[in-house]
């Protein structure tokens, strides 16, 4: 019976030590894995100022140039071409005579038309004595005065005709196109010449949405093009579209002064320098700083060792450098590496 009491009691001992174990190692496993508070940690960041400063415009963009002006000579009236008076590469001015068209039956006409409206003429003078006298009614007067007056009308259309046999030029330029021969026959509204107006040039390009705002209707331009190296056209902004293509970007026209001397042909590819400086003060960060793109501009900024972020608009990039139109004031410290790392509210370190 004793023995029996022994025998629980050391038992009840063992449960008890194995108990007071597994309480122990419990107590430092939890201790194990109880999260460890941190305390004053900073994230390293690098940083930057916001600065104002003059603004300064950089666009670039290539084009190809059309001529001022271009034209097609038309001939008017149908018929034999009796005669070309200009080449290929000829220099015209407006309304010289190009081409004479065959005008014999328009000279026919004419004459047709003359002789009916003098003898017109008679009989209206001869009828207007007679109704003086009263040998002639007024019906009859009225009567031969409107046919006197529809064939001096038949007169001035026939002469028109003949001058149209003459195909003149509607334009100063260089004969660039010649689709006709001499002898041949054309109808009327056939294409005689063409001809291109190079005393000037223009250029086409197209500016985004950014881009076309800092552009203004008679800025001066510079031109360059790898046929005259080192040369500097001058260009003037002559038209902004006020509306934008599918593709969001504005046409823009330049015109470009030109010279017998450095002459530049149509078609060739330039180079159209907009840059300039402006005396307008801008805030600037770099681009780097932004934590979303540019629609959707974000940055960092540190306040008393703190991030914070902030929403602004953008306006143009200048280099390395973005405007900053709305949200930050000049002085202003934000992120511009390590933003990755950083939710607003973060503690900070800015590392040199």
């Amino acid at each position: 019976m004793k023995t029996k009491y022994i025998v629980i009691i050391v038992v009840v001992v063992i449960v008890g030590l194995i108990a007071y174990k597994l309480s122990v190692n419990k107590k430092k496993l939890n201790e194990k894995n109880k999260p460890v508070e941190i305390t004053n940690v900073r994230i390293p960041v690098k940083a930057a100022l916001v600065t104002q400063q003059l603004q300064e415009i950089n666009i670039m963009k290539t084009g190809n140039l059309a001529p001022f002006k271009e034209a097609k000579a038309i001939a008017v009236t149908g018929g034999n071409l009796l005669e070309l008076r200009f080449e290929l590469g000829d220099h015209v001015t407006q309304g010289q005579v190009l081409a004479l068209t065959d005008n014999r039956s328009a000279r026919l006409e004419l004459q047709k038309a003359e002789s009916n409206a003098a003898k017109l003429k008679n009989d209206l003078n001869t009828y207007t004595e007679l109704l003086q006298g009263k040998a002639a009614t007024q019906e009859k007067v009225n009567e031969i005065k409107q046919n006197y007056l529809d064939a001096v009308n038949q007169v001035n259309q026939t002469r028109k005709n003949l001058n149209d046999a003459a195909i003149k030029a509607p334009t100063s330029g260089i004969i660039s196109a010649r689709p006709v021969e001499q002898g041949e026959f054309v109808n009327a509204g056939a294409e005689v010449a063409t001809i291109v107006n190079l005393s000037r040039a223009k250029v086409q390009v197209y500016l985004t949405e950014a881009e076309v705002y800092l552009v203004t209707q008679g800025q001066k331009v510079k031109i360059t093009t790898d046929v005259y190296p080192g040369r500097v056209f001058n260009g003037k902004v002559s038209f902004i579209s006020p509306q934008a293509d599918q593709t969001h970007n504005y046409m823009v026209e330049i015109m470009v002064d030109n010279t017998q001397s450095s002459l530049l042909r149509s078609g060739t590819f330039v180079y159209t320098d907009f840059s300039k400086k402006t005396t307008q003060k801008v805030l600037t960060i770099p681009r780097e700083a932004l934590t979303e793109s540019v629609k959707d501009a974000a940055v960092y900024v540190i306040q008393n060792g703190t991030a914070h972020r902030k929403t602004i608009q953008t306006g143009a990039e200048m280099g390395g450098l973005i405007q900053v139109t709305n949200g930050l004031n000049a002085g202003e410290q934000v992120v511009t590496s390590g933003q990755i790392n950083l939710k607003d509210g973060t503690p900070v370190t800015v590392s040199k």
